[in-house]
């Protein structure tokens, strides 16, 4: 969506010049994902170094001495820092939180006074699944919804200010994903979008690609069955929308009409207007019905045309 909106912004109407800016944009997104795992690695990495330094304070408690490491001997954790593309990505991207202590400090304060730190910390449970669940409420409750480190991220990178759910999304299930067999040689599950080869990337290729191909054909469809509006009064947005929607539609025969037509509804919801949900609604409830019946969108498999 990103990369057709910008496109539509440029003069310049090169389809490669596109689906090259489409590659760049994804391959931040992937950045922005390392970079928010990496975080969640440091935090783990701080609370490590403060218990060892306790243990030389000049007047050191029991506690102090003999420290519960239960948090810092997270298995989850642990795997993710032996896996290969982690740590090769992180390498790449030179990634470092050397600068950032203080934010890095303050969100594992704020996490280390939680229920869920001190519930974790007190139960005798030592599974993998309790080890999951705690790094996964960290990233959500403590690290996404810290403003500063929303911020840092906006600030990194000019791609970061929209991906931000997106990357924050594809890594909570990437975390849900690992199992304690993981192989560290393996890819990092769900996000791993480099090799062209891949299915998401081949699909983000084709949307794009085919959405500017039939794009000037969707205009004339859209603005025949959206009366009392002018073609240059329907929001560019929206515009791009519908025109993702019918491609998805006529053109990606396993993908159910369902999914698209709810996907499209939501994310009007956060990147356009506030009418523009019904407006969307509407001229797809029409399509659909028309497009059906003229037996231009073929579903291969059970329940793709619901």
């Amino acid at each position: 969506m990103q990369a057709l909106y910008a496109h539509a912004q440029n003069s310049n109407t090169d389809l490669a010049i596109g689906e090259r800016e489409l590659i760049r944009s994804i391959d931040k997104l992937y950045e922005l994902f390392i970079y928010q795992l990496s975080f969640i690695d440091e935090i783990f990495a701080f609370s490590s170094k403060r218990t060892e330094e306790a243990k030389f304070k000049y007047l050191p408690t029991t506690e102090d001495l003999n420290p519960n490491t239960k948090f810092i001997d997270n298995k989850l954790i642990k795997l993710i820092r032996e896996n290969a593309d982690y740590r090769r990505n992180v390498d790449r991207y030179k990634i470092s939180w050397h600068e950032d202590e203080e934010m890095v400090r303050n969100i594992f304060n704020l996490f280390k006074e939680g229920p869920e730190y001190k519930e974790y910390m007190a139960s005798e449970s030592k599974s993998f699944k309790s080890d999951k669940e705690i790094v996964i409420k960290l990233f959500k409750k403590y690290i996404l919804s810290y403003p500063n480190f929303e911020s840092f991220c906006e600030e990194k990178n000019i791609y970061w200010a929209n991906d931000y759910p997106a990357a924050s999304g594809y890594l909570i299930k990437s975390l849900k994903l690992i199992e304690q067999d993981w192989d560290p040689l393996a890819s990092i599950p769900n996000f791993h979008v480099k090799e062209n080869t891949t299915e998401d990337l081949q699909f983000a290729k084709t949307l794009f690609r085919l959405t500017l191909i039939k794009g000037k054909n969707y205009e004339q469809m859209i603005s025949d069955r959206a009366k009392n509006w002018e073609l240059d009064r329907i929001a560019l947005m929206d515009m791009i929308f519908l025109k993702m929607a019918l491609t998805e539609f006529v053109e990606m025969p396993t993908i159910p009409i369902k999914v698209s037509f709810n996907e499209y509804i939501e994310i009007s919801k956060e990147f356009s207007t506030p009418k523009s949900k019904t407006f969307i609604n509407g001229i797809l409830d029409k399509l659909i019905v028309e497009l059906t019946e003229q037996n231009k969108i073929k579903k291969t498999g059970r329940g793709l045309m619901e």
